[in-house]
């Protein structure tokens, strides 16, 4: 185990936290050879349990599926190709689901499986059901076990790794804190086989991860999410107002104790309700409006509604309804939002003020209320 540091502010927020998701990765609970690794995974739900008996409600997001097909089917290395990984996934989360049952079973905790595809997220109608799941589950004392659904999702559909999933479930369930688990024990500042690589204990926001070496992944060669993607699912759950540790699994106690190791990150942004955050990180975009300088000023510092006088140019296919986004003229998404026209009406009245659109036009063309800015 690493040695304990100092508990910060954000640390001790997820040592409290009453609703906590815990994500661990494939590399963590299986071998090498394919197959789990049966005291791996009890450490890691003796961990949770501990946690639970403490009186919190956890969610486990695990991935291991298709891992733990691989041995029962023969097959020695992941598979590369979708329809293998797919029938690995389809018998890998029999016996991962099985495996977790018996092991939270030894402390009388009820497991519930949730299997959750990219379409669950990004629909509106989906993602409100998923919520009312989660809610029923932790009510009735049960913890969850999430992974995405490898078995019918496709290449165009996938969230591409536990790490994002976890976030989007984190901030889905109302919870107060996301600890990350892998093989990795923290992150540093270079790879941290490397003599002399700095660990980081805290990272208060994107600029304390710039330079990172983020190629960093464990040897086993079985999971899919490196560093870059757990950095990733940090700022995004930070920027919503959610404290993250990332820590190694081994320190899983620890981890979900005192918090005292690993790196934490500290929360960078408020917390967005269910919807904005399904608006401004979950939901597809279907297309594009490029904004004026003034345009962005409104949106993103002043929190105002988009009027047409400020839109330079539309880019994709949408209809009134569907969620854009808002880019810079230098490209950079600045802001996510529910448009209210088509993408067929919007070109004869881009750059045009209020006074000057046709009576049955003059309204918003995203309003502040179906708008969340990503910037800053």
């Amino acid at each position: 185990m690493s040695a304990p540091v100092t508990v910060s502010q954000a640390r001790r927020s997820v040592a409290t936290a009453g609703r906590v998701v815990v994500k661990v990765g494939s590399s963590s609970l299986t071998t090498a050879e394919g197959g789990l690794d049966a005291g791996r995974l009890d450490a890691l739900v003796d961990a949770v349990a501990s946690r639970c008996a403490a009186g919190s409600q956890v969610v486990l997001v695990s991935s291991g599926a298709i891992a733990a097909g691989l041995a029962p089917l023969g097959i020695t290395r992941r598979p590369r190709d979708l329809a293998t990984q797919q029938a690995a996934a389809s018998v890998g989360q029999l016996t991962l689901a099985h495996a977790y049952a018996n092991s939270f079973g030894r402390y009388a905790l009820t497991v519930g499986q949730v299997l959750l595809t990219a379409d669950d997220v990004v629909r509106r109608s989906h993602y409100r059901n998923a919520q009312r799941t989660f809610s029923r589950l932790l009510a009735l004392g049960a913890v969850p076990v999430v992974n995405e659904n490898d078995t019918v999702a496709t290449a165009e559909i996938r969230f591409g790794d536990n790490d994002r999933l976890a976030a989007l479930v984190a901030h889905l369930v109302g919870a107060e804190a996301l600890v990350l688990l892998s093989d990795v024990d923290a992150v540093y500042d270079a790879d941290p086989r490397t003599p002399g690589a700095r660990r980081i204990t805290e990272i208060t926001g994107h600029a304390d991860a710039d330079g990172i070496d983020t190629t960093t992944t464990g040897a086993s060669g079985l999971g899919t999410g490196g560093m870059a993607s757990k950095l990733a699912a940090a700022h995004l759950a930070a920027s919503a107002g959610i404290p993250v540790l990332l820590a190694g699994a081994a320190d899983a106690f620890h981890a979900l104790g005192k918090a005292d190791v690993g790196t934490a990150f500290v929360p960078t942004g408020p917390r967005l309700s269910a919807r904005r955050f399904w608006l401004g990180h979950a939901a597809d975009a279907s297309g594009r409006l490029v904004l004026d300088d003034g345009a962005v000023a409104a949106v993103v510092d002043r929190r105002r509604s988009l009027l047409a006088a400020g839109i330079m140019a539309v880019e994709g296919v949408f209809d009134a309804g569907d969620v854009v986004e808002l880019v810079d003229l230098a490209g950079e998404v600045v802001a996510r939002g529910v448009v209210a026209f088509d993408a067929t009406e919007l070109p004869d009245l881009i750059g045009l003020s209020s006074p000057n659109l046709p009576e049955e036009h003059r309204r918003e063309v995203v309003h502040a209320d179906d708008l969340v800015p990503l910037r800053h």
